[in-house]
């Protein structure tokens, strides 16, 4: 794999891709119904990648790591913007908020896309959303945000959300962290920084480098 992939890309696992070592019984069950794996947020491993797997339920999740020969395709969360979900899957509440808060992202400028479950069943096929399901998003801003842009985006996420039954996660990726936009709306306040080598409660996200 020639490219660097960073926490949240879907990772479609080539055929013939060992299995995760301690694994519980369901994940090879989940992975033969979808080879998707996700990139997790942590330091990587003697090159290794930091992955997850995720079940059936929300209770089902696996952390492991993969050697980068047996990743087939890399999807991040913006190459997802556009995917179509099926037409017996559109109409779920994340889906129908994704198509109605496009434009209020796209407005914006930065690059973005769905990742949780959303971002999954879009880069699978694998019906995973549920009526329950919130809307997980991902925007990447390398350069600092007006915290006063940031109320304004989060105040129309937070109506679009109400107005379609359901909730919006939206995490602001810098150059090599992320954190709530709902935390960095409220002027002031500090933010909770998800660094790979772990969280940190700072007030401006872009001056504290997490590089590894």
């Amino acid at each position: 794999m020639g490219r660097v992939v960073s926490p949240h890309d879907l990772l479609r696992l080539a055929p013939g891709t060992p299995n995760f070592s301690d694994a519980p019984a369901w994940v090879a069950a989940s992975l033969k119904r979808a080879p998707f794996v996700v990139v997790r947020r942590a330091v990587s491993l003697n090159g290794l990648i930091a992955v997850g797997v995720r079940g059936e339920t929300r209770s089902e999740r696996f952390g492991s790591w993969l050697d980068p020969r047996y990743v087939e395709l890399v999807l991040r969360p913006e190459a997802l913007r556009n995917v179509q979900a099926l037409a017996s899957r559109s109409m779920s509440h994340a889906f129908t908020l994704l198509e109605a808060i496009a434009p209020l992202c796209d407005a914006t400028g930065y690059v973005w896309g769905p990742t949780g479950s959303v971002g999954f069943e879009l880069a699978s096929g694998c019906p995973t959303v549920t009526q329950t399901s919130d809307l997980d998003l991902l925007m990447r801003v390398p350069e600092r945000l007006n915290r006063t842009t940031a109320k304004t985006l989060f105040d129309a996420l937070t109506q679009a959300a109400l107005d379609h039954g359901t909730h919006v996660d939206m995490q602001i990726q810098t150059q090599d962290a992320a954190f709530s936009l709902a935390e960095f709306a409220h002027p002031g306040s500090r933010v909770m920084l998800r660094c790979a080598d772990g969280p940190k409660l700072v007030a401006d996200p872009w001056q504290t480098s997490c590089a590894a």
